[in-house]
């Protein structure tokens, strides 16, 4: 397994990646076998791979209307990066299967049946569970390094990789910056309770409405200002 980590840290590095990890998917076995189905949930664990986000980039969030910033958002915090990401996925995939594991690289943007804004694997809960972050009020998963401005991937396998870290406790204490700022005021202002459903937190109905409307104006589909406004990301 050593050579094999070795492997994957080395695609890693080549790929740009900012974060690599393994989590031991057990804990959340019933939560991703009720998105994923018994496919998806067949796999013991999951390789996390992350790339940040440039800041100036995120940054000109400030100022969304000014200089096609929304736009620039789009093109490079969300489609070259997840192109990125899913490039970096289907090569460790193909290390691990020339290794002889099974391996199902996760694509980005895939919901779902039925679900509104639910994932058919959550990649932020396989970086929760390999110890890269916790989950925030904004239910990203913030690092503390470099807060919510990472977008993460995932590899499902049965290669008995050795797990990474432990889930992460909340930090945001009594923050409360991603609540005040959303435009669509989707966020309830608790902290992650992992038997709780999403909605105690979240109401991804009214987000994804207010993105309707974004693009109904003429304007990309992207707001973004939760992850902005992270005091643990906006930190330099």
């Amino acid at each position: 397994m050593e050579m094999l980590w070795q492997e994957l840290t080395a695609l890693a590095e080549m790929e740009g990646l900012a974060r690599i990890g393994v989590a031991d998917l057990a804990s959340s076995h019933d939560y991703i076998l009720e998105t994923g189905g018994p496919a998806v949930a067949s796999y013991p664990r999951c390789v996390s791979l992350g790339i940040s986000l440039p800041d100036d980039v995120v940054d000109g969030l400030a100022d969304m209307e000014s200089h096609g910033n929304a736009e620039h958002y789009r093109m490079f915090a969300y489609d070259v990066i997840n192109n990125r990401l899913e490039l970096a996925a289907s090569k460790a995939a193909g290390i691990l299967c020339r290794r002889g594991y099974r391996a199902l690289p996760m694509a980005k943007m895939v919901k779902a049946e039925g679900k509104t804004l639910t994932a058919v694997f959550s990649h932020k809960l396989g970086a929760h569970l390999a110890g890269m972050g916790w989950i925030g009020k904004s239910c990203m998963l913030i690092t503390p390094e470099r807060g919510p401005r990472v977008r993460w991937a995932s590899v499902l396998t049965d290669a008995p990789l050795k797990p990474t870290g432990q889930s992460m406790k909340q930090r945001c204490g009594n923050c409360m910056e991603c609540v005040k700022i959303c435009p669509a005021q989707a966020y309830t202002g608790r902290n992650f309770v992992e038997d709780e459903p999403r909605e105690a937190r979240f109401d991804a109905g009214k987000c994804n409405d207010r993105l309707g409307a974004l693009a109904a104006e003429g304007k990309p589909r992207v707001c973004g200002l939760c992850l902005y406004v992270c005091p643990y990301g906006r930190k330099k």
